[in-house]
């Protein structure tokens, strides 16, 4: 397997999960999420590829098929008044094939995930994870992540 990051030939396999973690959101939460949907258009995605402050890295298998990704975007603040300056790598996105969960494909993304961060300068490695997807909840408390805020809500 290597990671790299991932380029416009990466499309159709991107999709392909694009359309997967949307099931996974909409199966968990239909009142928020479409089924048969995809977070980004072809456009989109094509634009997103080519910025650097949006990172997207794909891990691929020996015929360069996409195994999984990380979509990345980073945030840098400065002049707040009331946070430090700082430089955040914030994980929009991050999920592997379904036929290839549990084989460390989403360790080896989360690990290069998190070098790149270091690489490039930043303080922390953040993300939003659904509460109705346990799966993802406990794959990143293995991973070492600790929650910093909660979202709350009441559905009316």
């Amino acid at each position: 397997m290597e990671i790299r990051r991932a380029t416009a030939a990466d499309m159709p396999g991107l999709n392909k999960l694009l359309y997967q973690v949307l099931m996974v959101h909409h199966n968990g939460r239909p009142d928020l999420f479409k089924a048969n949907a995809k977070k980004y258009t072809d456009e989109e995605l094509k634009t997103l590829l080519k910025d650097d402050t949006r990172p997207v890295f794909a891990a691929v298998d020996e015929q360069d098929q996409i195994l999984g990704y990380a979509f990345c975007i980073l945030e840098e603040y400065a002049g707040d008044n009331i946070h430090p300056d700082m430089k955040t790598l914030y994980i929009d996105d991050l999920c592997v094939d379904e036929d290839r969960r549990g084989s460390h494909v989403g360790s080896a993304l989360y690990a290069y995930v998190l070098d790149y961060a270091k690489k490039i300068g930043c303080y922390n490695v953040t993300l939003n994870v659904w509460s109705c997807n346990p799966g993802a909840m406990k794959f990143y408390e293995k991973c070492g992540l600790v929650p910093y805020k909660v979202g709350m809500e009441k559905v009316l």
